[in-house]
């Protein structure tokens, strides 16, 4: 069974200011998005599943059907905030998504085999879905075997803000034991910087394991998905800013011993872009490795 990938591309991008899912940055206004697609196809996913907003499903549609709709089955998936269990409703100061935990759960009608899940406005390097892919094609669906690609925290911060990471904790044989969501992480000197829970700077080495959202799952991910949506609303359905997040029930199911999560390490450099400032560097790193000959200039005329 071939594993699919899952998109999310539902976030409001409101320190970027603007729709950064299908910003331009490639000589021929490819998106960040574009590259990860050839990325995944390279290595052999051959199913997209794009979770959006109803109100972006157009400007996705124009972007992406015309170049993908020969290459990959493609679905769009709506994240909305309605999309809540029997017995709850959605407050009335309630703007943002839930969270990507959720993102992932309304895909459920359209994923039936082992999935990976990135972001949208994230560049995860070819090798990252390389050994995702591998992973996901030989897990059995109906097991409880889960991934998360680990990154090198030097690799992944911007140069412009902080940044929120989910820092892995690991055993002896490479399985997530924790999983600690640090809101911001930034350079210092020549420190890296987080505050911690009682908002003290604390200095982390940048060789440390974090969590970029790039994950993988089987079906069975739903079932926990739902149960642990329901407790979550319960306790955070009146807070504005709380969100349902993936690294929040992957740090529960490991807790709870109800599944496993082996950290797949990669050594690729992320980027992306978390502030406006970024587009410049992201640009950078695209026309390098154009020139390095990992893109062709053109991306989806070859």
């Amino acid at each position: 069974m071939t594993p699919s990938l899952v998109i999310l591309a539902a976030g409001m991008g409101s320190r970027y200011g603007g729709v950064k899912q299908i910003d331009q940055f490639g000589p021929n206004g490819e998106t960040i998005l574009d590259y990860s697609i050839y990325d995944a196809l390279m290595v052999g996913f051959k199913k997209i599943v794009f979770v959006i907003r109803k109100e972006l499903e157009k400007d996705f549609r124009e972007v992406f059907e015309p170049k993908l709709k020969s290459r990959a089955e493609l679905h769009f998936v709506f994240q909305e905030l309605d999309n809540l269990p029997d017995g709850f409703s959605v407050p009335p100061e309630r703007k943002k998504p839930w969270g990507t935990a959720h993102a992932v759960m309304v895909t459920e009608e359209a994923v039936q085999e082992p999935f990976a899940v990135i972001n949208a406005d994230d560049f995860y390097g070819r090798g990252a879905y390389q050994i995702l892919f591998d992973f996901l094609k030989e897990q059995d669906p109906a097991s409880t075997n889960y991934a998360i690609v680990g990154y090198m925290l030097e690799k992944t911060l911007s140069e412009h803000g902080a940044v929120s990471r989910g820092i892995c904790q690991a055993d002896e044989a490479g399985f997530l034991q924790k999983i600690v969501e640090r809101t911001k992480i930034y350079r210092k000197d020549d420190q890296i910087i987080y505050l911690d829970d009682d908002g003290q700077e604390k200095a982390i080495s940048g060789e440390t394991q974090v969590s970029m959202n790039m994950m993988g799952f089987t079906p069975t991910f739903f079932t926990f998905l739902k149960t642990y949506f329901r407790e979550f609303l319960q306790g955070n359905a009146a807070d504005p800013k709380a969100e349902f997040l993936l690294p929040w029930i992957l740090d529960r199911l490991i807790q709870n011993k109800q599944a496993s999560v082996k950290i797949l390490p990669t050594q690729d450099q992320w980027f992306g872009v978390t502030y406006r400032e970024d587009k410049p560097f992201v640009q950078k790193n695209i026309q390098q490795l154009i020139a390095e000959g990992k893109y062709p200039q053109n991306l989806w005329t070859v």
